[in-house]
């Protein structure tokens, strides 16, 4: 009856927190859909080299942001420990770390010209993707120095800067492709190049933004952020690099099963490959919804086991999960019910259109499995809980996923129908396995203290409020 009692003012605080976040990611997916139509407005050479150079450069930042976001529940749980002057140090350590991280990026998007070379692309299309990295390389350690002010603000519950300052940076993205991609107001005409420029730009006007807000913020003083800056220190960072580094593989997991299947649909021919896109665009659209929330819900479970409320924290995670797997439901429901629809909206080609809603109706069922698993990992980092999950998705995707959509698809010659059921059979495994163990990890919550791996943030230090 008390459970019962705590899942609606609980299903409250997280949709307070998770909304502004999912309007975030809604934004940042839209800079992607922006550059893509901006570029493929102006030459299909340079449509093309935003597309292969996005294919580099997002799984780097995928990793990265995974890794960064060991931060939220690290601050979250300090913060309701009330353990203030920890919190400064973190994410001054965080932004070492993000700087220390942006080496690596830089040199490799500098240098993915032979790799390019042996895929087969042509010199023109490699040209033009090696000036677009280049140019948005110079914005990488702005991009990773934002994710530290965004997951630092998130963990305190401070949501809506996300939302703001991602929505100021999708103006700037629409008026810097603009000016860079067409050479408007005296500048030069760049193409694509002008895309990877104008990322740069937005990615530190975004930084800036944020900081700006972080340190005018009254409430933020007490934590004294850029007070007392030190060098890295390996104790801080290697509790990062911990905890986030099976995030970071983890997410790129999941991506790479998706890419790895969209390789190998490509020798399917044009209209398959255009289907699958449709397909796979609009549930990476529903999927920013319980992506939003399953951070919302690491920020809920990590403050409330900061407290010690481990009872709360429990109903919180599944709350979460709950709010997630009904979201999805609906989302599953309108593809099922509308697929032609949904496709026509991307294509007036028929046969496209009757593949992709076939593909659609495949979608529809693994969104079920995408809101547990999602709304399940973001509860395990809420307790700290990150490597398990990452063998989790190891076995789920690339054990299990890849092989049964490969098997399916081209072994057995189910085409696109049997590489998405290797789609639809990774993510469920991932959601059963992730909801088990949240529910394993936190049955003894109510009668005695948490077990390892999910130390409370008890890390104290002279002056700690």
């Amino acid at each position: 009856m008390v459970a019962r009692q705590q899942i609606v003012p609980e299903s409250r605080s997280i949709l307070a927190l998770g909304l502004p976040l999912i309007g975030a990611q809604l934004a940042q997916i839209s800079m992607n859909f922006v550059d893509t139509v901006m570029a493929g407005n102006y030459h299909p050479d340079d449509l093309a080299s935003v597309a292969i150079g996005s294919s580099f450069f997002m799984p780097l930042f995928t990793v990265v942001i995974g890794i960064l976001m060991a931060l939220s529940p690290i601050i979250a749980q300090l913060f309701g420990a009330r353990n203030l002057n920890l919190v400064g140090k973190k994410v001054r350590q965080g932004f070492w770390l993000a700087l220390i991280l942006s080496v690596p990026g830089i040199v490799l998007l500098n240098n993915l010209d032979p790799v390019m070379g042996l895929m087969g692309f042509s010199p023109e299309v490699t040209t033009i993707t090696s000036g677009y990295l280049f140019a948005i390389s110079w914005g990488v350690p702005a991009a990773f120095c934002f994710m530290v002010l965004r997951f630092f603000n998130e963990a305190l519950g401070a949501t809506r800067p996300a939302l703001y300052v991602t929505l100021i940076g999708l103006a700037f993205n629409i008026l810097g492709n603009y000016t860079l991609i067409y050479g408007r107001f005296g500048f030069p005409e760049l193409g694509a190049v002008g895309t990877g420029w104008a990322t740069a730009i937005v990615f530190w006007v975004m930084f800036l933004v944020m900081l700006a807000y972080t340190l005018w913020k009254p409430a933020y003083r007490r934590f004294r952020l850029l007070d007392d800056i030190q060098l890295p220190e390996r104790r801080h960072i290697g509790e990062i690099l911990r905890i986030g580094t099976p995030i970071g593989i983890s997410m790129g997991m999941e991506t790479s099963m998706f890419a790895v299947v969209a390789l190998m649909m490509g020798a399917m021919g044009t209209t398959i490959v255009a289907a699958h896109q449709i397909a796979i665009n609009v549930a990476s659209i529903t999927f920013m919804i319980p992506l939003g929330l399953s951070m919302a819900i690491t920020v809920r479970v990590g403050q409330l086991y900061g407290k010690q409320q481990l009872w709360q924290s429990r109903i919180a995670g599944f709350t979460g999960i709950g709010i997630c797997t009904a979201i999805m439901c609906i989302a599953a429901l309108i593809m099922i019910l509308f697929p032609g629809h949904i496709a026509g909206i991307y294509t007036s080609d028929p046969d496209v259109i009757t593949m992709a809603a076939s593909l659609l109706i495949m979608a529809a069922i693994f969104q079920i499995s995408d809101g547990l698993q999602v709304g399940g990992s973001g509860a395990l980092r809420g307790l700290k809980d990150t490597r398990v999950p990452m063998f989790v998705n190891l076995t789920a995707y690339w054990i299990i996923g890849i092989p049964t959509g490969y098997t399916m698809g081209i072994i057995f010659g189910w085409g696109p129908a049997g590489l998405w059921a290797g789609l639809i059979a990774g993510l469920t495994v991932a959601a059963i396995l992730h909801n088990i163990r949240f529910f394993r990890i936190t049955k003894s919550f109510i009668t005695g203290p948490p077990r390892k791996p999910v130390a409370a943030g008890t890390e104290t230090e002279s002056g700690a409020a």
